[in-house]
């Protein structure tokens, strides 16, 4: 009995601490929901394929969200306002090969972000790309650390 009223106590302790991150939670689990569709790019001379956003993806666009991720380190990085955002730490994001390309987003800071390798929570307006190859599909403007 005493085992099990330690384990409720200290599962109702790890929930009290995640309340705070449930919408960034939800808002990954949202972009995650894609589909994608073959089109030929001129440029390119083949096909690529060209995300297909859900609804619930649709709804957010141009929407201020809060999201919590891990600052990408590219070359060069030490604060900066450009940069890219994931889901998942380094060692297991998109350029990876650990995660999909919905995990992943641009970030353009309205204040430059000092890197860390811990989890920072962002806010920003969330603009969709279906529609150029050479950006990320997600990208967070006017964004601000928020912790």
């Amino acid at each position: 009995m005493k085992a099990f009223i330690t384990t409720l106590l200290t599962v109702s302790i790890l929930l009290a601490g995640n309340t705070l991150t449930a919408q960034d939670t939800n808002v990954w689990k949202t972009l995650s929901k894609i589909t994608y569709k073959k089109q030929m790019d001129e440029i390119m001379g083949f096909n690529v394929d060209v995300p297909v956003f859900s609804d619930e993806i649709k709804a957010l666009d141009g929407k201020e969200i809060t999201i919590k991720g891990y600052i990408i380190p590219v070359e060069g990085y030490k604060s900066h306002k450009e940069f890219v955002f994931s889901a998942f730490p380094y060692n297991m994001c998109f350029f990876c090969g650990g995660a999909g390309p919905e995990t992943v987003m641009e970030v353009y800071a309205s204040e430059p972000v000092k890197y860390s390798a811990k989890q920072v929570v962002l806010k920003g307006t969330l603009e969709l790309n279906d529609t150029d190859i050479n950006r990320l599909m997600f990208a967070i403007n006017n964004a601000s650390l928020i912790k």
